[in-house]
């Protein structure tokens, strides 16, 4: 199996909102395609009701196995990066958890429950560094249906034998 890993930055914003149960609400804002030499949760822009934050570096990691998932994404016409963000011993600080570009892994990801998670926009040059390593490893797979392995007329149907030989008779 072959694969590729590229680190982006991750902005995310946190908006108050009028909610009993809650104070705020978390979202991913977008990916940077490169790196920037900013310290994880610095502060980039404040506004009346949200502030937004580069919260730090993950990698992208392709395989050669998913290429079929990577290619709906892009082929879908609006690709998107999915973000996890885990909230840290129940606080209300978040450790940025995975990012990717598999859509099948991107919903996976929202069966936990208890985490942030959300899709931005994928980046033109990520999309190209994907499309590219889909060009290189995709194998188009043949889908086969299998076949129901009846029972022959031989074999009892059910565990344990037919009627005829739970009651002894052969």
């Amino acid at each position: 199996m072959n694969e590729a890993s590229r680190e982006v930055g991750v902005v995310v914003r946190r908006r108050s909102i009028d909610n009993p149960w809650i104070d705020q609400l978390w979202s991913p804002a977008m990916i940077l395609d490169e790196v920037p030499a900013t310290a994880p949760w610095t502060a980039l822009s404040t506004e009346a009701d949200a502030t937004t934050y580069y919260a730090g570096s993950a990698s992208i990691d392709l395989f050669s196995s998913e290429t079929a998932n990577y290619r709906d994404n892009l082929a879908d016409g609006a690709p998107r990066i999915w973000v996890a963000l885990r909230r840290q011993d129940g606080g209300n600080e978040l450790e940025l958890t995975k990012v990717t570009a598999d859509p099948t892994e991107g919903e996976a990801m929202f069966e936990s429950g208890c985490d942030v998670i959300g899709t931005v926009p994928m980046p033109p040059e990520i999309a190209s560094w994907i499309a590219a390593f889909v060009d290189r490893f995709h194998v188009e797979r043949v889908f086969h249906k299998r076949k129901r392995d009846r029972a022959s007329g031989d074999r009892p149907r059910v565990p344990g034998g037919g009627p005829d030989e739970r009651m002894g008779r052969k």
